[in-house]
């Protein structure tokens, strides 16, 4: 082929994935879809290929899958498999992130999520072999991290390429494969050493990423043995709020009302003081503030006076008149301090593998593999505060105090009772601050220390004149967790709030006034800013948290080869036996144990275990091939799998796949697959402790506030107006409602459930013993494009993913559950007995737990498109080097979870919750090689999309988010035993779309250099 001609072809394809790319970022393209780059064509070695243990050549699989490189986390600067994971467009990204002011950016860690179908339908395996469970009870719960691994604790210095097969294969693997499996593949033969280290800094001068790995390996035994060993570290620090312009905005909403710089104006670190514990409208709309000349008052930040305070102004109203629980500025506590930004991340992690081939027919392996982390939420313990949104009975509520307090001294005693004259007389006030200065730290520290070791017999043999193989392994995985926080001690703290004099004249504890009872005792100034002593922080602090340990044994034996011949060659089968042993033991600290902390209420230590026993088998039948074919059908696959399952709690199951596999033409193959796969519940889900307490935040569906709201707004006004009708006391009862005899419209346009704001829900939690597996129907179809007649190396893939579950196993809070109660028609279904009313309306009672209730239906497609061909052909010059184009896409079609008859469509929806699920994800790559230099450029791409589902202009204050470039560039440089590399993350410096902190990236423009030297 002509110069010319090669280079019209090579400017007509960098076009036409140009064209592509931007054809896919359109809402209203046509479907297209995904699957992975395909193998090389003439790659015919048979290997084990995830998504099936029968040996056979490494070409397309039946179900789409995608492969990471070593290659690629080093082009793009990636130091753990979590960020090279991210950067799929069928992976939700999981990072350790707050998603909006006020909610934990949690414990560091991170769990695949394909197609955004949960963390715990995600199954992990290493070199195809289950690992343990890292999840903590935070995030094991409901379809969370499930029986996730957390990949922070993989090590990647030994990682040869990553596999992630979309959708399905759980007839291979078992339970959790229904969004599809994620399989780390490691190096085998390992030789000589390498050390890696990379660093990288902000433009704004934080958020420090620092790594260091080294890897060496040897062979022995004349090459018959080898013995390699990975050690790593690595480390990113956290984050503020007040680190990034959109997070320190401060933002929360009342309905379609934006509040910036939103305060909680009940309380503040001086201390607010009320004359009424309440901010309801008891006051006749003027709030229950002390007032001083009319002006609210609050102590001042040493505690000896007291002064003015800004409680801020009604965001709706512009007015004072406020309702709770935000105001816009003032001095009150901000929403933004209650919650870090980005958690810190330390990780360690070694891992040693070994093989020794016994003969030339038997090898001997094993691995030991260490992981460590440490996860740092630097607002964890969200401080100790005692204010009026929370009644005493919830251990958080406000304080009493009187004239008889020794802080107090004569000219606040004298401003108070000029203030409340009855204060002079000994009445009461209440105070409503948040304590500072009390705990030791608000930093909540989660340890997890991983271990696994394994040992494998595998080994070949000919009987019958047929090629058989075997694989005996035994694994065993401990996963040993820990989170610590400190909170305050309810006994102790009431005993060093209450102060007083003693006979000398000194500030003591009440209890030591006369005798000294407890020597420990330290009172405490509630009065002003970091007023009270270090002896009484000491005193009232107690570490709280919890540990827990997690065990699998893992005995796996599988056997297959060739069972005869057939025209199109050889029909191969693989059968296996899986015996796993998983257990939990979960273990609260001394104070939770004890309920020293909090509402008062112990939480138990629990534990639990099950077994599984499941047998499986596979067949692989070529049809056409090997010199028995018709035109258009080169080769013929079929593919076959059967799994029984018997779980000691969950019961039998059945599940199995199928797969066609067919080459029209050299070059180009149709591929489809369907399966049914299943999840058991996990250890968590089932045995996590139960304890009841009193609870605030629950978002009552007949609240006049999120009545006209949901996914189903008319369902659920009709079905709250007739909860009113039938009982004509709802609605009434406190200042500021409806009066008894009022309409039903009218008393609930005025009602608000004081389980909103208010600690006085009693909500029991707990894990669920009667919960059934969850199953779902796969369907994937597509095709694989490799013309040779092509100039260059072209490859395209395309898949089409339908994922069908039912029985969904489904955490639900009482919001959920009033939701889902009062979305359905007639308010009648089996949720709506989680949940009870007291005489006026209020949620009284409610249950926290999973529960099989959701359905979940998935459909999408995604798209892998790669050309390189060199720049000669572009530019009349020699030896210029390559060019490598490449453009992933995924496109949601559909993701509707149905509750109860009531559907919610999360496709092209942000989200409350980080989990995006935009329309199309979009990455665009262009790569430049020449030798020993390579120059990276990637492009990530998500659509505009709503806020949430159902957001309109008319109830949300944001409805639109707007869309999202982040771009990246990096180059390396090989010396030979010297690599260098480069890069600048998110170079335009693109923030997350407003107002979110998740869709996009929040670091922003990061800058790193890495070394690699090889000996």
């Amino acid at each position: 082929m002509g110069s010319a001609r090669r280079r019209l072809f090579a400017s007509t394809m960098i076009g036409g994935l140009a064209l592509t790319a931007a054809f896919a970022a359109q809402p209203a393209a046509a479907q297209t879809s995904s699957a992975a780059v395909a193998k090389p064509a003439n790659d015919v070695e048979e290997v084990v290929v995830t998504g099936s243990r029968i040996h056979q050549a490494a070409t397309d699989t039946p179900a789409p899958v995608e492969t990471v490189t070593q290659q690629d986390m080093t082009d793009r600067g990636f130091f753990t498999a979590g960020q090279a994971l991210n950067d799929l467009t069928s992976m939700v990204p999981a990072q350790p992130l707050s998603t909006g002011p006020g909610v934990a950016s949690g414990t560091g860690q991170t769990f695949p999520n394909l197609f955004n179908l949960g963390a715990g339908r995600t199954l992990t395996l290493v070199d195809g072999r289950r690992y343990v469970s890292s999840a903590t009870p935070v995030t094991g719960g409901g379809s969370g991290a499930g029986s996730g691994v957390d990949t922070n604790l993989v090590p990647v210095g030994l990682i040869d390429h990553v596999d992630v097969v979309q959708a399905g294969g759980a007839a291979v693997y078992g339970s959790d494969a229904i969004a599809g499996v994620v399989n780390y593949v490691l190096k085998q033969n390992f030789q000589g050493v390498e050390m890696d280290a990379q660093s990288s800094i902000t433009s704004r001068n934080d958020y420090p990423e620092n790594s260091i790995r080294v890897t060496a390996g040897h062979n022995f035994f004349d090459g018959k043995g080898n013995v390699a060993l990975d050690v790593e570290w690595s480390k990113s620090d956290p984050l503020s709020n007040d680190s990034r312009p959109t997070s320190d905005l401060s933002r929360s909403t009342s309905g379609t009302t934006q509040i910036l710089n939103s305060r909680f104006y009940e309380f503040s670190t001086n201390g607010v003081i009320f004359s009424i514990p309440a901010p309801t409208p008891a006051c006749g709309g003027a709030n229950c503030f002390l007032r001083l000349n009319g002006v609210p008052q609050q102590f001042s930040a040493d505690g000896s006076s007291l002064i003015a305070y800004n409680p801020g102004v009604n965001p709706t109203t512009g007015g004072t008149a406020l309702i709770p629980p935000f105001a816009t500025g003032g001095d009150g506590f901000p929403l933004k301090d209650l919650s870090g930004l980005v958690s810190g991340v330390e990780r360690w992690s070694a891992n040693l593998l070994t093989h020794y081939d016994v003969t030339d027919h038997m090898k001997l392996s094993g691995s030991l593999l260490f992981g460590s982390t440490r996860g740092d939420d630097p607002q964890g313990s969200q401080g100790f505060s005692q204010t009026i949104l929370n009644t005493p009975a919830s251990g958080a509520g406000y304080l009493t105090f009187t004239k008889a307090n020794p802080f107090l001294n004569a000219a606040e005693i004298a401003s108070l009772t000029a203030a409340s004259p009855s204060f002079g007389a000994g009445a009461p006030l209440f105070l409503s601050k948040d304590f500072v200065d009390l705990l030791p730290s608000q930093d909540f520290i989660t340890t997890t220390d991983s271990y696994r070791f394994l040992v494998a017999l595998d080994g070949d043999f000919n009987r019958f004149n047929r090629d058989f193989y075997y694989s005996l392994s035994y694994t065993y995985g401990q996963v040993n967790s820990k989170q610590q926080g400190w909170a305050v001690n309810n006994a102790n703290f009431k005993n060093a709030i209450n102060a007083t004099t003693n006979a000398a004249g000194q500030i003591v504890c009440a209890i030591n006034k006369v005798s000294l009872v407890d020597p420990s005792c330290a009172p405490i100034n509630p009065f002003g800013s970091n007023t009270a002593s270090s002896g009484a922080g000491t005193y009232v602090s107690v570490p709280v948290g919890y540990s827990y340990e997690n065990q699998q044994d893992d005995f796996l034996a599988s056997l297959g080869g060739d069972i005869f011949d057939v025209p199109a060659g050889k029909l191969k089968f693989s059968v296996a036996y899986e015996h796993r042993v998983e257990s939990q033991d979960f273990n609260p600290a001394a104070a939770n144990l004890l309920g020293l902390t909090g509402s008062g209420v112990p939480t138990p230590a629990t534990s639990g275990r099950y077994y599984t026993n499941e047998y499986s088998g596979e067949l692989l039948l070529p049809v056409l091939g090997e010199g028995f074919n018709l035109p258009g059908f080169k080769t013929v696959e079929l593919s076959a799998q059967y799994r029984f399952v018997d779980n000691s709690i969950a019961g039998t199951e059945d599940v199995w796949g199928l797969g066609l596999r067919w080459e029209v033409v050299p070059g180009f193959s149709l591929r489809a697959s369907r399966s049914r796969n299943f999840r058991a519940p996990t250890l968590y889900q089932l045995f996590a402790p139960t304890s009841t307490a009193l609870a605030g935040g629950v978002q009552d569906p007949c609240d006049s506030r999120f009545v006209n709201a949901g996914t189903n707004p008319a369902v659920r006004a009709q079905n709250c107006l007739a909860l009113f009708t039938a009982n004509p006391l709802f609605g009434t009862g406190s200042a500021g409602t409806a009066p008894v005899g009022a309409s039903a419209a009218a008393r609930l346009a005025g009602f608000q459930d004081t389980a909103v704001n208010f600690s006085t829900a009693l909500v029991t939690s707990g894990g669920n013993q009667t919960l059934q597996n969850e199953v779902s129907d796969t369907t994937t179809y597509g095709f694989v494009f490799q013309p040779k007649w092509v100039p260059g190396r072209l490859t395209v893939v395309a898949d089409y993913i339908s994922v069908d579950l039912q029985n969904g196993l489904t955490s639900f809070t009482p919001t959920n559950f009033s939701q889902a109660c009062f979305d359905a028609p007639g308010a009648n279904g089996a949720t709506c007995g989680f949940f009870t009313r007291d005489s006026v309306g209020n949620i009284a009672t409610a249950v926290s737990t999973t529960y099989n209730a959701a359905s979940l239906r998935y459909k999408g497609e995604t798209i892998d498109a790669t050309y390189s061909f060199p720049v000669e052909w572009i530019v009349s010059a020699d030896k210029l080097g390559n060019i490598e184009l490449a453009l992933e896409a995924t496109h949601n079609e559909t993701l509707k979870q149905t509750v109860q008859g009531v559907v919610t469509e999360l496709v092209d929806t942000v989200g409350t919750t980080g989990l995006p699920e935009p329309r199309w994800q979009v990455r665009g790559d262009v790569r430049y090689i020449r030798g020993p230099l390579r120059v990276t450029y990637e492009a990530f791409y998500l659509p505009s999309a709503l806020a949430v589902p159902g957001a309109n202009t008319a109830n949300n204050a944001q409805p639109f988010i707007d869309s999202n470039l982040r771009q990246d560039i990096s180059a390396s440089y090989d010396f030979g035993r010297i690599q260098v590399r480069a890069g600048v993350h998110n170079f335009t410096d693109e923030m997350p779309s407003y107002p979110t902190l998740s869709y996009g990236d929040i670091i922003g423009r990061q800058y790193f250099v890495g070394l690699k030297a090889r000996y």
